[in-house]
């Protein structure tokens, strides 16, 4: 044990963070699996917990083995992996599978484990790996708009079109994130003014169609409509969408400032997702509002952290990666947060190393690991005094590429 210990590298703070969170979540996990055990007939409070402590073991054996890869092997990595993420996203579109009571074509069934695999989170820690090395490629380079649709924009229109019929908030989030790496990687502006001002038109047909004709949509649109009327004008929502809220309201209003105590959650056994979607108000009921401030705070160290980590980067590879693969974790938690409180519509995302989850979980820590293999000074040298090693195919394919 000792020397796994000593084998750790990169930024410790991010270590330290990611275990508190880590640590953090058996609490709530295992006050609100009662919700699955006694009122969906769903298992035991303890299988619950020991599978939750299972995915996270296995979660820090991804963080430990990524985070000992040296950042520039990502770069070749992407190449292999993309047509891989492409084809299991395309399958899953025609895998429909049940978890929690929803039933959606989100996610596929590892073989001879049994456990369910998302393979949208996958696709998008790919997909910024991808696009952090297209940018390092051009960065001194003078290129037009035609010159960047192969080997940019059309990876990027597979991955969200793939994603978007069953999953429209993790479509929208990567798209956003794309958006920002582009200009933080200095993608020409006028290019990208153009494909924002194209996106906000198609955006608008998009919700006229929503509301008008959402018949000719995926089946997934009704679902979509239902959340925005829930946000935008209680008085039309679907009446189980607006209990759900009204519950999580109630949790957050009882929790008060410190909060009920470990474990003695009432709402948790009538609030749905209450151990994915909705924990965050299980967790202001149970420990008020300093034990949610105490919880945002540590992602915002964690946002502070991953700053730091991409502005001491040394190669251009390395900074895109870090804000590219880390700023979603940050965002994808602030967006649970405000959906609890109302701030934003529901979207279905889960709170991330903290709701009780599948390989989502391997997904935020596969991200981790990559910070803090780009955090690890002793590996990331400069890119100009790089050179490619013959000996390695990834490295050799990646510099071909």
């Amino acid at each position: 044990m000792r020397s796994v210990f000593k084998n750790l590298k990169g930024d410790k703070a991010i270590w330290g963070v990611v275990a508190l969170l880590a640590l953090f979540s058996f609490l709530p996990v295992y006050s609100a699996s009662t919700n699955l055990v006694y009122v969906n007939d769903d298992g035991t409070t303890v299988g619950h917990l020991v599978k939750h402590a299972v995915l996270l073991f296995l979660g820090f054996g991804i963080i430990y083995a990524v985070h000992r890869i040296p950042t520039h092997y990502f770069k070749g990595l992407s190449i292999i992996a993309m047509p891989i993420v492409l084809i299991l996203l395309a399958y899953t579109l025609t895998v429909e599978t049940e978890i929690g009571g929803v039933t959606a074509n989100r996610w596929i069934k590892i073989p001879f484990v049994g456990v369910n695999f998302q393979t949208s989170t996958l696709a998008s820690v790919v997909l910024m790996i991808w696009i952090a090395r297209y940018l390092t490629k051009i960065k001194d380079v003078q290129i037009t708009f035609k010159e960047s649709i192969l080997p940019l924009w059309l990876p990027t229109a597979l991955v969200v079109l793939l994603i978007l019929p069953e999953n429209f908030s993790t479509a929208a989030i990567i798209s956003f994130m794309v958006l920002v790496i582009c200009f933080l990687g200095g993608y020409p502006l006028k290019y990208l003014f153009s494909i924002i001002g194209v996106g906000l038109v198609l955006s608008g047909m998009f919700l006229f169609v929503l509301f008008k004709t959402p018949e000719v949509l995926p089946q997934r649109a009704e679902t979509w409509k239902s959340r925005i009327e829930t946000f935008w004008s209680p008085e039309k929502a679907d009446k189980d969408d607006l209990h759900q809220l009204t519950l999580a309201k109630i949790a957050i209003a009882e929790g008060g400032v410190v909060g009920k105590g470990a474990g003695k959650s009432v709402i948790k056994n009538m609030l749905s997702q209450s151990t994915s979607d909705f924990i965050f108000a299980i967790i202001i009921e149970e420990y008020g509002l300093l034990g949610g401030g105490a919880l945002l705070f540590f992602y915002l160290l964690l946002l502070f952290r991953i700053v730091v980590v991409a502005n001491s980067a040394k190669t251009i590879f390395s900074k895109l990666l870090v804000i590219g693969v880390g700023l979603p974790i940050v965002f994808q938690a602030l967006i649970n947060m405000a959906v609890v409180v109302q701030l934003f519509p529901v979207t279905g995302q889960p709170l991330p190393l903290i709701s009780m989850g599948g390989t989502s979980i391997w997904m935020t820590c596969m991200a981790i690991g990559i910070i803090l293999s780009a955090s690890n000074k002793k590996e990331n040298l400069e890119e100009e005094s790089y050179d490619i090693d013959e000996s390695n195919p990834l490295e050799v394919l990646s510099g071909q590429l």
